[in-house]
């Protein structure tokens, strides 16, 4: 009798242990679409663009609306994600890499994944990874224990980018009148971990399949805790949906893309609902910059924000996100700032684990953003360029601006001065009238830059 007592209360204990540990271990599920504008989300607006299953994210979560991206292009900006940092302190400031790109993101870098593989987490990448196309710095170096997708943008051509199908919006109709395209006029590589497994890939179906690798994923990982991140290639141009979906008229493409990956959004809510997996997980939506208007139907919509992608200007970099997951209240919105950079930090508090000491990030801890129970850690927000040069700040309600007019030399600047509160869409310069708000910010926006260089680190380079 004792002997089975001492048992029982053993088996007790174990699952008492385990029920508490579940509970610091939470399931992750970052879904990062690829230039998506602050505008192309029905919970932020869009009144042609359908969107019930990302909204249903919104619904039974919280609505971020001043929510940033470190970089208004790919590269930079997913660098800033996974590692907490400005894109700068990491060395992967410069612009996006190519398929003759020979540096990519350095594996000493401590990734959001390497945090979650320190606990135990099953990881895995599905989707555009661009940071890097060698071996040494590809997702399974950056720690990811499996990755499928696509290793650069989905208009690169492997292996020297040459070859490409005209562009421009023209272009772009073209293609998408001609779904057999992504096999006829492209020749991008999918990889599965290492290897390259499809060249080239059809890309009318990579949005289907990284959502059933993340659904495979969850269900072979279910009494465990995972963490997905889900880089959808779209809705970067070239567009594609799988043909029995496809709106034929090509001005509708972009429209019909968004509204493809929120169906996909949803096959993974419902997955997660089946395996009785929704309330321990969180799930995230969001994008790595604004919409590349210059594509026009091809192209999304900043809604009211000014610009898009490329460019410093609300529209490049303040981005549509939505979280639902553990402690996060329902149908709720968070109007303060928080950004990209905050998620690494702010997991790192929610499941209990110090990141590595010694090893300087720009993150702030926002888990109280995500709770409703306390305010932003974040009272700062530095704007750099595509190219990785300062060129704003944010601190409350003002931003300023300082862009160089490159030409004819001396380079001439222009000083814009926003108060965001009642200019959102950066209409009104109000630099004249508030010198010396531009000379408080402009002091500090050099500043941070100047220590952000002097303490850099460098990327992963190919010998």
């Amino acid at each position: 009798m004792t002997k089975f007592l001492n048992s029982t209360l053993l088996g007790i204990f174990i699952f008492c242990m385990s029920v508490f540990a579940n509970k610091n271990r939470p399931n992750v599920v970052i879904i990062f679409a690829d230039d998506q504008g602050y505008g192309d989300l029905s919970c932020f607006g869009s009144t042609k663009i359908k969107t019930p299953n990302i909204d249903r994210i919104a619904q039974e979560g919280r609505k971020f609306t001043s929510f940033m991206v470190a970089s208004p292009v790919c590269t930079p900006s997913r660098a800033a994600l996974l590692t907490g940092c400005y894109p700068k302190r990491v060395g992967m400031h410069q612009h996006v890499l190519f398929p003759s790109s020979t540096k990519g993101l350095n594996p000493k870098e401590f990734t959001m994944a390497d945090h979650f593989k320190s606990m135990g987490y099953a990881t895995a990448c599905f989707g555009k990874w661009h940071l890097g196309h060698h071996k040494e710095v590809l997702p399974t170096s950056n720690g990811f224990d499996t990755y499928f997708g696509i290793p650069y943008s989905n208009d690169m051509n492997h292996p020297d980018n040459k070859g490409k199908p005209k562009g421009g919006a023209g272009g772009m109709d073209i293609l998408w009148n001609d779904p057999e395209s992504t096999l006829t006029k492209w020749k991008t590589p999918l990889f599965e971990d290492e290897e390259i497994i499809e060249l080239p890939v059809d890309q009318r179906t990579v949005t289907r399949r990284y959502t059933q690798k993340s659904i495979d994923f969850i269900r072979a990982n279910k009494n465990k805790p995972f963490f997905i991140y889900l880089p959808h290639s779209m809705p970067h141009i070239p567009l594609y949906v799988p043909d029995e979906v496809r709106d034929p008229n090509p001005k509708n493409a972009y429209t019909n893309t968004i509204e493809h990956i929120d169906s996909e959004v949803g096959r993974i809510l419902d997955a997660l609902d089946k395996l009785n997996l929704s309330k321990s997980t969180y799930v995230i939506y969001t994008t790595d910059n604004g919409p590349w208007l210059s594509f026009a139907h091809h192209g999304g919509s900043a809604g009211p924000l000014r610009d898009g992608k490329g460019t410093t200007f609300e529209g490049g970099q303040r981005v549509p996100c939505v979280m639902r997951g553990p402690g996060i209240p329902s149908n709720t919105v968070c109007d303060e700032l928080m950004g990209t950079i905050d998620l690494l930090p702010t997991f790192a508090s929610i499941t209990g684990k110090s990141l590595p000491k010694g090893t300087k990030i720009d993150g702030v801890d926002a888990s109280a953003l995500l709770t409703g129970k306390g305010k932003s850690n974040r009272n700062e927000f530095i704007h750099y360029t595509s190219r990785g040069e300062v060129e704003g700040i944010r601190q409350g309600k003002w931003k300023l601006l300082i862009k160089k007019k490159r030409g004819k030399a001396p380079i001439k600047k222009e000083v814009m001065l926003f108060d965001l509160v009642q200019d959102l869409g950066e209409t009104n310069n109000l630099a004249s009238e508030k010198p010396e708000i531009v000379a408080k910010l402009e002091k500090r926006m050099i500043a941070v830059d100047n220590e952000i260089q002097k303490n850099s680190r460098s990327p992963w380079f190919k010998k």
